[in-house]
């Protein structure tokens, strides 16, 4: 009778180390599948412009800022490598919709007319909207700019807002193109993000340039990764990393060091 208890027991251990050998590899499984939506094996591909600080941008030739450490943090988190395809924004949406990458992180905030076409993650940061003007403007609010040449980026949400409140845009490039319009006379002004400012004014001159925080009249906009409609498996364990780099500090810390603040709250 001991025999045969022994046996049964043995065969109860043998059971369910089998049982739980199984539920690992069906844990790994799901969190792998993913894996096959991607446009090059063990590597996330990441859209973005790569000059725009301090989002992304180049030091010394050398690729960085807040979302180029941030892209890096979530595909270690999902088992796989960052790889960046720096685009100019003019096509950036697009060669998402070209599955050019597997996703773009480029300051990107969620638009009617974007949900219509992709699906986004979750807000990683959240995103001040700034006027800046030369000192000498008198413009000081979002009622005041109508009529006005303000220089936006294309596609971009500031130009949807300077649009909104019926200035006159001028196409420009990076920010520093931007504050050169304003400087030189062709640009009475441009919405665009309190965290860009900070972060030029870190290593440049503001000297004739003046800045006004747009919080009291335009919420903080929230910032997403954008994901083409068909790759719902890499969007989930993109957010589920995400969730982990907020809870462990991560987030915070990129932030702070890339802007100053903790813009991971609204």
């Amino acid at each position: 009778m001991k025999k045969f208890r022994n046996i049964v027991l043995t065969l109860a251990v043998i059971a369910l180390t089998f049982s739980l050998a199984a539920c690992d590899n069906k844990k790994d499984s799901a969190e792998d599948s993913f894996k096959s939506e991607l446009k090059t094996q063990g590597k996330l591909t990441i859209g973005l412009e790569g000059t725009y600080s301090p989002y992304s941008y180049r030091k010394d030739g050398k690729l960085t800022g807040f979302e180029v450490e941030f892209g890096k943090a979530v595909a270690k988190k999902m088992g796989v490598q960052a790889q960046f395809v720096p685009t100019k924004w003019d096509s950036l949406v697009a060669g998402l919709g070209s599955k050019k990458y597997d996703v773009v992180t480029n300051n990107i905030s969620q638009t009617p007319a974007r949900r219509k076409v992709y699906k986004f993650s979750k807000p990683y940061i959240y995103s001040r909207y700034a006027l800046i003007t030369p000192k000498n403007s008198s413009l000081s609010s979002l009622k005041e700019i109508a009529g006005q040449k303000f220089a936006e980026g294309t596609g971009t949400n500031n130009e949807q807002l300077a649009k909104k409140y019926k200035a006159q845009l001028i196409s420009s490039g990076d920010f520093s193109t931007t504050l050169s319009l304003l400087r030189s006379g062709r640009a009475a002004g441009t919405i665009n993000s309190a965290e860009a400012w900070y972060a030029y004014k870190k290593d440049n001159s503001t000297q004739g340039l003046k800045f006004k925080d747009l919080s009291k009249e335009e919420k903080p906009v929230k910032i997403s990764a954008m994901f083409n409609k068909d790759n719902d498996k890499t969007r989930a364990t993109f957010n589920k990393a995400v969730s982990e780099l907020r809870k462990d500090g991560t987030l915070k810390k990129l932030s702070v060091k890339y802007f100053g603040a903790d813009i991971t709250k609204s």
